[in-house]
């Protein structure tokens, strides 16, 4: 008799089991169709989205490229152009000559004060009987003294010499033509135009100061954004 092995060894379940019933390998349900529709949907918004971030990339690179145009533009044919011209107008000036054709009406007086010499021969009349005493009248050689009288509008040719004060004031009312070239310059800083024009320079100038720190190209807009040893202060 053989001894017993401890424990005693059991029988297989398959041996037990029908040969029918014996069982299967468990097989792996089937995986559901959305699980293969997600990775072909991710892969193809990744594609769209990749393609849609390059053309938006391309647009603003084309888009900053205009503005660096639009911004020389602006400031240099706008607003530099403005800016300067306030400028040229305030310090400018009023060069001309003005041409005065007019008549011009003097009205004054003039005091006369002198002395004139007179020294002339001439002839007088008499306006009345002027009579002449103790005078000698000359008959037949011989000088008769006796009292004459010289009938009115009696003519006389007699020599003056003599020394004319003369004080008056005489009016004078003169037409004077007056046709003269008068040279003007006047700096437009020293009239009221001074104001206005620093005005219109104080409102230019903010903007000017804006658009003269925006950059003028892609290396300005690196070294504004970055900085560098290459880049120009």
């Amino acid at each position: 008799m053989d001894q017993e092995t401890y424990p005693p060894k059991l029988p297989e379940m398959s041996s037990l089991m029908p040969q029918g019933s014996q069982a299967q390998p468990p097989h792996s349900p089937a995986a559901p169709k959305d699980s293969r529709l997600m990775p072909a949907f991710w892969t193809i918004a990744s594609i769209i989205s990749i393609t849609v971030n390059i053309i938006l990339i391309v647009f603003l690179l084309m888009l900053a490229t205009q503005l660096f145009q639009i911004k020389e533009l602006v400031q240099v044919q706008v607003i530099d152009g403005l800016y300067q011209n306030f400028v040229k107008m305030d310090e400018a000036s009023i060069v001309t000559t003005i041409q005065v054709s007019d008549t011009i009406t003097v009205k004054d007086t003039i005091p006369v004060v002198f002395d004139l010499p007179l020294k002339q021969g001439t002839e007088i009349i008499l306006t009345k009987d002027t009579p002449i005493r103790k005078a000698t009248v000359y008959l037949n050689g011989q000088p008769v003294p006796t009292d004459i009288i010289l009938r009115q509008g009696t003519h006389m040719s007699i020599a003056l010499d003599m020394i004319v004060p003369v004080n008056q004031t005489i009016p004078v009312v003169l037409q004077v033509p007056v046709n003269l070239q008068v040279p003007v310059h006047i700096p437009l800083s020293e009239t009221e135009l001074h104001e206005p024009f620093s005005g219109l320079r104080g409102v230019v100038a903010p903007y000017k100061q804006i658009l003269d720190d925006l950059p003028d190209s892609w290396g300005g807009l690196f070294c504004k954004t970055f900085g560098g040893s290459d880049c120009k202060p």
